[in-house]
Parts: structure tokens; C-alpha cells; sequence
């Protein structure tokens, strides 16, 4: 053991050797300071790929229909979602370093089912809706699906 250290203690005594770790440590700092510059994102997820409107909108509208459709009486199910804005990133003063992600704001929905007649259906369709999403019960309209002939 006594040895290996003895080694390693010789081998940073020398001059090349001291050479290419400094060499080394200037080009780590260069590299660092060139992706800062640069601005490659390091994350793997970026904001770009992580986020889109229409995806979100489409995953919630999804999600309710196959819900909704499930109430008793509701009958076959579609919803319609309308969204305020898009996300907002909040960041640090003067970084690059996300703190908190604002959703988008929903600012309606729309279901229309077979059984949008039904006072109890209705009123049922309308809780969830509104539980499930926490807005209130003013943004929501349930009508009756109309046959097409």
C-alpha cells in the first residue's frame, strides 16, 4: 500500500504530469463554460418536448369522456375544453434554474351526452366535472347528444 501512494506521490512531483492536470482542469472549465454560453440544456427533458396545450387539453378531454361515460344514464359522452393560457415557467432572477410550473387555467367545459336531458344526470355529470378539475359549476355546460340522421 505503501507503495501505491509512494507512486502517486512521484508522479505529481513531476512537472508533466502537474502540465496535464492542470491542462485538464482548464479544458473541464472551458467545456462548463462553453454549455453555459451555448445554452445547452442538460436536463432531459426540455421545455420544448415537455409541454404542449393541445396535448394537455386532449389528455383531460379524454380522460372525462371515458369517466363520464361510465355515470349511470350519461350514455355515450363527448367533451369539448377551453384553456386560458398555456404554462408558465417561473424561474430564478438572472438563472436558467425552474422553480414552480403554472398549468394552464380552464376556463370552460362542455359535455354533451345522451343523457345531458336528465336533471339527475346532468347534476351528477356536473359534480364530477367539477370535483375532478376544481372549477366551478359555472364553467360547465351539460347538454343532450342529438342523433344524426
Amino acid at each position: 500500500m505503501e507503495e501505491k501512494t509512494n507512486g502517486i506521490k512521484k508522479l505529481f512531483e513531476s512537472d508533466k504530469a502537474r502540465k496535464i492536470i492542470v491542462i485538464i482542469g482548464i479544458i473541464g472549465i472551458a467545456l462548463i463554460f462553453i454549455s453555459s454560453i451555448s445554452g445547452i440544456n442538460t436536463d432531459k427533458k426540455t421545455e420544448t418536448e415537455g409541454f404542449s396545450v393541445t396535448t394537455y387539453s386532449t389528455e383531460i378531454e379524454s380522460d372525462l369522456q371515458k369517466i363520464l361515460s361510465s355515470i349511470s344514464g350519461c350514455g355515450e359522452t363527448k367533451v369539448l375544453l377551453t384553456i386560458e393560457n398555456s404554462v408558465e415557467y417561473v424561474y430564478l432572477e438572472d438563472s436558467t434554474t425552474k422553480t414552480k410550473e403554472i398549468q394552464p387555467v380552464i376556463r370552460g367545459v362542455l359535455v354533451v351526452c345522451e343523457g345531458g336531458d336528465d336533471p339527475v344526470v346532468t347534476q351528477t355529470v356536473t359534480q364530477a366535472v367539477t370535483r375532478a378539475l376544481d372549477i366551478s359549476s359555472a364553467k360547465v355546460c351539460v347538454t343532450k347528444l342529438t342523433e344524426r340522421r
